[in-house]
């Protein structure tokens, strides 16, 4: 019912920045919360970040918490991921994805019933 498509990756160097996009389509953001996740080779998919579509509130990771920032778009179905002083733990494939609001700020990864494509982030040394 969501699709939720992802931009913005590409290769930097450590201390460098990218911004993540995340668009949706086929319905508003409106009754969603919204989460970021990661995932390098071998390893589990892990919560990066969240936020609310109900009183702005944002959540996250402990690893990237003062790096990354994640935000909406005023008028927009459209989630960002601000990532700055990248380093190369930092490099994964990328995914937005959608919970029902009860679920903001959740880094369980069952809890989203919608995901995009992904979209790969690597940052070299």
């Amino acid at each position: 019912q969501v699709q939720l498509v992802e931009s913005g990756g590409g290769l930097v160097q450590a201390g460098g920045s990218l911004r993540l996009s995340c668009a949706a389509s086929g319905r508003t953001f409106s009754s969603y919360a919204m989460g970021w996740f990661r995932q390098a080779p071998g390893e589990d998919r892990e919560f990066v970040a969240g936020i609310s579509w109900n009183g702005g509130r944002t959540y996250y990771a402990d690893s990237v918490k003062g790096r990354f920032t994640i935000s909406r778009a005023n008028a927009k179905n459209t989630v960002y991921l601000q990532m700055d002083s990248l380093k190369p733990e930092d490099t994964a494939v990328y995914y937005c994805a959608a919970a029902p609001a009860y679920y903001s700020g959740s880094s369980f990864d069952t809890n989203y019933d919608y995901w995009g494509q992904g979209t790969q982030v690597t940052v070299s040394s």
